[in-house]
């Protein structure tokens, strides 16, 4: 009997391969998105502090239109299998390319609104689709 728990152990193929088998495709698509986050040198959202400059990675999961102050704003939640973050465009019906399922990389400085993060206005890159 070895003295390493079998959670700190190096998985072999078998046990890779079993445990993919008992997780839910949530749990799979999250693990995919957090190693996307990483390969492209993002930071996660989930380690995003208030007031912090940061170029950030993930899947559109909804996009809205809901004005602010009378001003329309194009609002959207970027998922990256850490945590979530919204993403809004003020002044914006619509945006080409901007749709639910759609990777992209955002930059800008995190700000927290009603507890949750926001990037107002970011710079964006769109993900190429053939890569989903």
């Amino acid at each position: 009997m070895s003295a390493v728990p079998r959670s700190q152990k190096p998985a072999g193929r078998f046990r890779r391969m079993l445990d993919r088998l008992s997780s839910s495709q949530e749990d799979l698509e999250s693990e995919e998105l957090r190693e996307d986050s990483e390969t492209t040198g993002c930071i996660r959202i989930g380690d995003c502090q208030d007031r912090q400059i940061v170029t950030v990675t993930g899947t559109l999961r909804t996009v809205t239109l809901r004005p602010r102050a009378g001003v329309p704003a194009l609002e959207a939640e970027l998922f990256d299998g850490s945590a979530a973050l919204d993403v809004v465009w003020l002044g914006r019906r619509s945006i080409v390319g901007i749709e639910p399922g759609r990777k992209l990389i955002a930059s800008g400085r995190i700000a927290m609104s009603r507890g949750r993060r926001v990037l107002f206005n970011p710079k964006y890159e769109l993900r190429p689709l053939g890569r989903e």
